[in-house]
């Protein structure tokens, strides 16, 4: 089969089947070869990984992933994909296609069915609308992942790469930092596209722990901090806190915690460490234990 990553033959392909974009599916298909390569060597892959691959469009990445990979299971949405999938990744025995939402598929299922239960990797170029809940899923349901090498918006994959104190840092940053190390493998303008993106991307990979960089007493109360700390960026921590419905403490104890942790009382949450939400959760929970 004519390799995809060229725009001349992904255009022929589009013109065969008549295949029509969705908008509602954030289809944008990639047609740069080095972008490709890029991909394929941050994702690490040998013949002894599996690879789970999100949205592979008419199958551009998947011949590439089912060149180096032992295993490829590719997860498409569209419908009207699969018969060019039949056509495009013909020549694979490796590869098996699932018709399905991924937000649906129980990948740990996957793992289990296709690897032994071992850790794979997941490869994608993500619709941007789901770029968040799909990679917060994946991390969150603690499937067994070695890495995630994805395209994303590329303001996303700063947010995601962002320290304290910068404008791109947020809960999503403490999010993916919690679970991953990230690192943006490449920028990748519109012209690399068909159709032509608004916006620029990025690739980046998101190598999973081995051990959590912080360990807290409940992680789900750190991240509802998280959230509430940034979801008034211009207020100061203690503020943004009191005014969340999602934190269950008072004025006073809130006060008291940020002053245990050493902190000024007009502190911003925007300047925390990951460190330090964690011990500022793990304060709050101390306050909670006392009779």
């Amino acid at each position: 089969m004519a390799n995809l990553g060229i725009a001349k033959n992904t255009i022929e392909i589009i013109q065969k089947y008549e295949f029509a974009f969705q908008k509602k599916f954030g289809q944008n298909f990639l047609i740069d070869t080095h972008v490709l390569d890029k991909i394929i060597q941050a994702a690490g892959l040998t013949k002894e990984d599996m690879v789970v691959e999100i949205g592979p469009g008419i199958g551009t990445m998947t011949q590439y992933l089912a060149e180096r990979a032992g295993t490829v299971v590719a997860v498409e949405i569209d419908t009207n994909l699969i018969p060019i999938l039949k056509e495009t990744l013909g020549d694979y025995d490796n590869v098996t296609v699932i018709n399905e939402d991924i937000l649906k598929v129980d990948i740990r299922k996957l793992a289990e069915q296709y690897h032994g239960g071992r850790p794979i990797k997941v490869v994608a170029n993500l619709p941007y609308y789901i770029t968040t809940p799909i990679i917060m899923g994946l991390f969150e349901s603690e499937v067994p992942i070695e890495n995630i090498t994805v395209m994303v918006q590329k303001e996303v994959a700063e947010r995601m790469q962002a320290g304290p104190g910068t404008k791109d840092y947020g809960a999503l940053s403490l999010a993916v930092q919690y679970y991953a190390e990230p690192y943006i493998v490449a920028n990748v303008p519109p012209n690399c596209f068909i159709p032509r993106p608004n916006v620029g991307s990025a690739v980046i990979r998101l190598t999973r722990h081995q051990e959590k960089p912080v360990s807290v007493k409940d992680e789900k109360l750190m991240f509802r901090l998280i959230r509430a700390s940034f979801n008034q960026r211009r207020k100061t921590l203690q503020n943004g806190l009191n005014n969340s419905g999602e934190v269950p403490f008072s004025k006073e104890e809130i006060a008291s915690a940020i002053e245990k942790l050493g902190l000024p009382a007009a502190v911003r949450g925007e300047t925390l460490t990951l460190e330090q939400f964690a011990a500022l959760t793990d304060i709050l929970c101390e306050g909670q234990d006392k009779p």
